[in-house]
């Protein structure tokens, strides 16, 4: 006959042999001849139903090694997260800084994770990004992410996002969409095909017109580039330069991009080396995005309700692993190029080709013809950076003038921002396209005779001059296989270079706008290897880490001296070893050279008086394109107005540095920065109990772990298997091939958050662990205390020790945690229940006392939030009630009035609620350490 099952009564504990957990009857109903439980199962703090065959009572389970140290190890973990373990650091393969450490830690220590990122330039904002991003993705606190950034950064966004975090962010340029859609259900929302996603900001920023569109079409293009991309549910949003976003009214369309992706997700980053550009009502919109209601007018921008939402290091105060500063020395030269006899006809072309730029850009002035003064603009600067670039472009002028050419919709618009945020390259290709003006045809055939004369006479006077360097700087430097990084603006000039180059006897690699990211980290690996020289443009430039090469040569100077800065900071970043020198190439005799000659002097002056590396370290580079366009050709026109000129522009960019020096006080902060802390990441054990509790927890549960090598083969709870998986990043790092599981693994996470809990009626092991000295015999216990409110759950672990003289040891508490993750544990049987029952019961007493202060640790950061929220609360509504005081129509401020009251009320009744907190206690585990004598021993 079958053994009739047990039955349990209401409130007892048992054993739930499927869930591999206990749990505690709650319910149970004989109906036709069967026994139907329902039980909680406080490991998932679920309520389910049990049939009488899944369960068993308690002291019929025996206790395993492999239990207790996946206990062990899973509440060590558990417990160093809710204590702030940072797991970026230990689960990526970049090491932080301290000034990124730093940065990751204050962002993680608020709940609510909306923060302005803004140290200074060259710094690592996106490596700081990228290391919050990851540890929102490992404590399983987000997975869909959305980068916006600004065109020219959207590559290196994708490279350092791979190459340091093994995140690949998948770019969508919306002009695909509606090609794309063809192959979709047409009401699908295009943007959640991927979880990760980075986009141009420009690119999807909502439209209210364009010429020649009717509202259909309108509303097509702001739903694919803007409304899907708003509501495709996103975790975390980041908005690189997101200084732009604060538009000059809050009608501009970035502000109003900036706003609708701020309340798209609950974390928000905002990045910015100059967020602030001397306006407060920009900078304000700017901080609204990150807490309307802290930022509700002006007068609430100070520096005390500013600071809680800014995470910045100054350049001068950052430090690398070794306490040593961060960036080294740097020598910069202006390299004048001399006109030789032979250079003669090159000369002429020159002087041509300005007279051409002179008349042309007066013809735009005069029809108000903006499109050509940019192509003339681009006419100077071409000529000024080869032979080839100038005939290249002019052979493409001559075709186009010989069509009909449309305006451009692009150089009409009236955000220049977009203009500027282009390469010179691409600058030209658009400009090209203008329309132009009577006997422009007959100057630009006479032009390109005079270009083909140039080039069929020799060698360009800027590449004669540029392999003089290279030969002298290998002397100068004994290095025969010195690397050289050469930057120009146009891709005809980088052919050529490269071809006199190799014709030389140089190995040569080229970088430009046109390569995809995979040819572009081929061209840099190569770079950092064999090859000697390579040659860049200013978009192939974009995102480059180049610190093994420490000589940079611009062969030809964009205009906007900042630009200058961003090509040298290719080299001059972090982990440079060397002084960086950079030469910067011009022609003698030319108005480039005279109006550069003075403002690198006057700008030398600038960074002296406000006590700044470099003006681009504090301003927009974007934003001054136009000042500098506006210099240079003011020098064309009349060469001898170039002195008072420059200190019209001088004075100008005098007045944005000091602003933003003064407006720097509202961000500054003051922190130290340790180095120590930094470099104990890599080794940090928690990589350790990760694996420890994944191959010790699976067993008991119907799961698997077995090791083979390096690599372990895993049979998770869910049926799936990973055959090589390793759980630390230097293995991960030496070998590829292996799965690399983290605690942004589901599988992994419900395993480690589904702790098992210890109570009355369980059998007590009787263990050994070696590394604790004999003498050691008594109780070990872990207990978890909690603090729960409406919207709050915080806990925290403890371990007690009692030894057999009843006397409770903190110390010895802690050591026995330690040396359960690190030691051997040998089982010894089981205690008997009657031994087991009191040591419960002074256990509990002991955890009761130990535990109230920690607990009132976690009822203090549960009040300071609480308090924290009533003031943003308190503070915004103060403000709005003035703004609606202000609303001249009785009737409507009275309803506003009423509406605004009842919305503060419902939060504040909310904090209320949550204000009542309800603490608990509960163990987890519980071993008897070593062998114990009973009075029964002693009788024998």
């Amino acid at each position: 006959m079958m053994q009739a099952k047990q039955k349990f009564n209401i409130g007892i504990w048992c054993w739930h042999t499927r869930q591999a957990a206990q749990c505690q009857i709650i319910e149970c109903q004989d109906i036709w001849g069967s026994t139907a439980y329902r039980v909680w199962l406080p490991a998932k703090n679920a309520v389910v139903r049990a049939r009488s065959q899944d369960l068993t009572a308690l002291d019929s389970i025996q206790p395993t090694v492999e239990y207790s140290l996946y206990t062990a190890a899973a509440t060590k973990l558990l417990d160093a997260l809710e204590d702030n373990l940072l797991l970026a650091p230990i689960q990526s393969s970049v090491v932080p800084l301290p000034h990124q450490l730093y940065a990751l830690n204050r962002a993680m220590s608020r709940n609510r994770i909306r923060y302005l990122l803004a140290d200074e330039v060259g710094l690592g904002k996106t490596i700081e990004a990228g290391l919050i991003l990851r540890e929102l993705k490992l404590r399983g606190m987000a997975r869909r992410v959305l980068v916006v950034a600004p065109k020219g950064l959207v590559r290196q966004w994708q490279a350092e996002m791979l190459l340091h975090f093994g995140e690949k962010i998948q770019f969508i340029e919306p002009a695909e969409l509606a090609a794309f859609r063809q192959w979709r259900n047409d009401e699908e929302n295009l943007w959640r095909l991927h979880d990760q996603v980075i986009c141009s900001l420009d690119s999807v920023k909502p439209i209210e017109s364009r010429r020649g569109w009717n509202q259909e079409q309108l509303n097509n293009y702001n739903r694919e580039r803007f409304d899907d991309l708003i509501s495709a549910s996103w975790d975390l949003v980041i908005i690189d330069e997101s200084h732009r976003m604060g538009g000059s009214t809050e009608q501009v369309a970035r502000y109003k991009l900036g706003v609708a992706l701020a309340e798209a997700a609950p974390y928000l980053l905002l990045l910015s080396a100059t967020p602030h550009q001397g306006k407060t009502d920009q900078f304000m919109r700017l901080m609204q995005l990150i807490d309307r209601d802290s930022f509700p007018d002006e007068a609430s921008v100070t520096r005390d309700r500013v600071q809680p939402f800014v995470i910045r290091t100054e350049k001068r105060k950052a430090i690398n692993a070794d306490g040593m500063p961060l960036f080294k020395p740097r020598v910069t030269r202006l390299q004048a190029v001399s006109w030789q006899n032979r250079h003669a006809v090159q000369r002429r072309l020159y002087e041509a080709v300005t007279d051409y730029v002179r008349h042309g850009y007066n013809q735009a002035l005069a029809t108000k013809q903006r499109h050509i003064g940019f192509l003339m603009i681009l006419m100077q600067r071409l000529v000024t950076s080869s032979t080839a670039a100038i005939r290249t472009t002019l052979e493409k002028r001559k075709a186009l003038l010989n069509t009909s050419q449309p305006q451009l919709s692009l150089l009409d618009s009236p955000e220049m921002d977009e203009w500027a945020e282009l390469d010179g390259q691409t600058q030209m290709e658009i400009a090209l396209q203008a329309s132009g003006w009577a006997q422009e045809r007959a100057e630009v055939d006479m032009l390109l005779t005079l270009a083909r004369e140039t080039e069929s006479q020799g060698t360009d006077a800027k590449a004669e001059a540029l392999l003089e360097l290279i030969y002298k700087l290998q002397q100068e430097e004994n290095e025969t296989a010195l690397k050289v990084l050469i930057f120009t603006e146009f891709v005809p000039t980088q052919a050529m270079l490269a071809g006199f180059l190799e014709s030389r006897g140089f190995s040569v690699v080229l970088l430009n706008g046109g390569m995809d990211l995979n040819a572009r980290t081929k061209a840099q690996h190569v770079f950092s290897q064999a090859i000697r020289v390579l040659i860049s443009t200013d978009a192939g430039g974009e995102g480059l880490n180049l610190q093994f090469c420490h000589v940079i040569v611009n062969f030809d100077i964009p205009w906007n001296p900042m630009r200058l800065e961003q090509r040298i900071g290719r080299v001059d970043r972090i982990g440079q070893l060397h002084v960086v020198r950079a030469f910067n190439f011009v022609l003698e005799d030319t108005v480039e050279y005279r109006v550069r000659q003075v403002l690198e002097e006057k700008l030398e002056i600038i960074a002296q008086e406000f006590g700044v590396d470099k003006a681009a370290d504090v301003m927009d580079s974007v934003e001054v394109d136009p000042i500098f366009d506006e210099l240079f050709v003011h020098g064309l026109q009349d060469p001898a107005s170039i002195e008072k000129e420059c200190e019209t522009v001088i004075n100008q960019v005098r007045e944005k540095v000091a602003s933003s020096k003064n407006n720097g006080a509202l961000l500054a902060e003051e922190h130290t920065l340790d180095a120590e802390d930094a470099r104990k990441w890599r080794d940090h054990p928690a990589q350790f109990w990760l694996e420890r509790a994944i191959t010790t927890g699976l067993a008991g549960r119907g799961g698997s772990a077995v090791k083979t090598g390096d690599a372990w083969h895993v049979k998770w709870l869910n049926g799936s298997e990973s055959s090589q998986v390793c759980f630390d990043a230097r293995t991960a790092e030496q070998n590829p091939e292996l799965e690399w599981v983290t605690l942004e693994d589901p599988r992994a996470r419900a395993l480690i958050s589904e702790l098992p809990r210890y109570v009355i009626g369980q059998p007590v092991p009787v263990v050994k662990i070696t590394g604790l000295p004999d003498t050691v015999l008594g109780v070990w216990s872990l207990w978890e205390i909690s603090l729960s409110a409406d919207g709050f759950n915080r806990k925290r672990f403890l371990p007690v020790f009692i030894n057999d003289e009843g006397r409770t040891f903190v110390p010895t508490a802690k050591r026995i945690w330690d040396l359960l993750l690190t030691e051997n544990l040998e089982l010894h049987g089981t205690a008997n229940m009657q031994e087991a029952e009191l040591w419960f019961d002074g256990s509990i007493t002991a955890a009761r006392i130990q535990g109230e202060q920690l607990f009132s640790e976690l009822l203090v950061q549960h009040l300071s939030q609480l308090k924290e929220e009533r003031e943003r609360a308190k503070y915004a509504f103060d403000a709005r009630s003035q703004a609606i005081g202000r609303i001249g129509l009785p009737a409507v401020r009275e309803h506003r009035r009423k509406r605004l009251d009842a919305e503060y009320q419902a939060r504040m009744a909310a904090l209320d609620n949550a204000e009542a907190s309800v603490p608990d206690l509960n163990a987890v585990m519980m071993l008897r350490i070593g062998p114990w004598r009973t009075d029964n021993d002693d009788d024998k």
